[in-house]
């Protein structure tokens, strides 16, 4: 069966591949794959996004290491069960890709998403006063599925996010972002991981009531 693709999740990411094709799970007798896509910023930092594949797309037998390539899909999220606790697991669904020669002229990474906030937005400020709001965003998929993305809005888009009560629907576009941290385990083990969210860049708050959109914050280009 064919799965519905709605428009409320969209993304695209470009850069270099840095890992092999991992073996992630099969549907229907379709295999998919894990791969790690280097993606540059403006910034001249990076962030290392997952890819999740199908065999159907590229040959997964054949390194791929140093190419560059063009994705297109879903960012999704699923609970993987370890250590006798959930871990949000979040990866970008492709549905097209291109291998490319070079990245000239294109978009690194862009994202949108329609949905609704199923948590308390939680705002802080850093001790330099910088103005942060994370936001869980409950997205919808098709056969009344979702997937919970974690969201980072700052100045404006933090203030007015943090203010949102749990279940409002706001559309927003921004960026994959990767951020490493440190874990500290029950025995005092500290291990090195790494948490991807969505970078908001510009936000929209949706009344359904009334059928409106009311633009309430806009920080510039997306990327």
């Amino acid at each position: 069966m064919t799965e519905k693709i709605l428009k409320n999740n969209q993304a695209v990411v470009a850069g270099e591949i840095i890992s092999d094709f991992e073996f992630s799970h099969e549907v229907f007798g379709e295999g998919f794959y894990t791969v790690k896509l280097k993606v540059s910023r403006l910034s001249h930092s990076s962030d290392t996004i997952p890819l999740l594949i199908s065999e159907r797309l590229i040959d997964v037998s054949q390194s791929c290491i140093g190419r560059f390539m063009e994705a297109r899909g879903q960012f999704r999220s699923y609970n993987k069960h370890e250590n006798n606790r959930n871990h949000l697991v979040l990866s970008l669904f492709v549905r097209e890709l291109e291998l490319l020669d070079v990245l000239d002229n294109r978009k690194p990474n862009m994202i949108f998403l329609d949905g609704y906030i199923c948590k308390e937005p939680v705002y802080r400020t850093t001790p330099l006063g910088r103005e942060i709001a994370d936001v869980l965003l409950a997205v919808n998929r098709a056969y009344s599925k979702s997937d919970y993305i974690p969201c980072i809005c700052w100045g404006r888009n933090a203030r007015y996010a943090g203010k949102l009560p749990v279940g409002s629907r706001i559309q927003l576009w921004g960026r994959i972002q990767s951020r490493e941290y440190q874990k500290k385990l029950g025995d005092d083990t500290v291990v090195n991981r790494i948490a991807y969210e969505v970078s908001v860049n510009k936000m929209e708050y949706c009344d359904d009531g009334m059928n409106l959109e009311r633009k309430v914050a806009d920080s510039g280009n997306i990327g």
